[in-house]
């Protein structure tokens, strides 16, 4: 596999190896060793998630303020761009944000380590997102990022409205969010939530 570095260190975009002839293509999504030689990162998936979403569906930006998770991204049908925004207080990323495309043409995949926020827009006529996460869904613990705070700025390929959750319309803003310590995320179940200011 080849690892693709991003404008936030430890946000990575993954090219698996492909196999392919007339029959179709062959490809190992996933291979914990692999990934660890690959990446450094070493973390056990517990949950495999998968949607399908229509063009201009906009999900997130999700974050989980205690049992945070790291997650594994990927598409295989359609195409999505994929945004990440660091939480963290201390990193000097705070506040700044990496979006990468994703697709089955392409087959990448993105690291989004624990402190993140995460949330993708549909940018093709249906789409299907895959994800494995180093910790389980706690609804109690989930939180909302605003998804056009315009302290973060992400730049959205939009095509029209973004069709929202009624939970992500009533996003919080970075300002007002609840954020993490960075030393608190060397286990995959430990945050200080804290409100969060720039």
């Amino acid at each position: 596999m080849n690892v693709i570095p991003t404008a936030i260190a430890e946000v990575l975009m993954i090219e698996p190896n492909v196999f392919g002839d007339e029959r179709g293509f062959f490809y190992e999504s996933f291979n914990a060793a692999r990934f660890e030689a690959a990446t450094g990162v070493r973390r056990t998936f517990v949950q495999d998630n998968h949607s399908r979403s229509s063009r201009n569906v906009l999900r997130g930006l999700h974050y989980q303020i205690r049992h945070p998770q790291g997650k594994l991204t990927r598409v295989v049908v359609g195409e999505v761009y994929d945004v990440v925004v660091d939480l963290r207080r201390r990193s000097p990323t705070f506040g700044k944000w990496v979006g990468v495309t994703l697709s089955a043409a392409n087959k990448r995949l993105l690291w989004v380590p624990e402190g993140f926020a995460h949330g993708f827009l549909v940018v093709s006529e249906h789409a299907e997102f895959l994800y494995k996460s180093t910790d389980y869904w706690y609804p109690e613990h989930e939180r909302s990022l605003r998804w056009d705070d315009p302290d973060v700025g992400i730049v959205w390929p939009l095509s029209g409205p973004p069709v929202l959750s009624a939970k992500d319309a009533a996003g919080t803003s970075l300002r007002e969010a609840e954020t993490f310590d960075c030393e608190l995320l060397a286990g995959p179940a430990s945050a200080s939530p804290r409100k969060g200011s720039r």
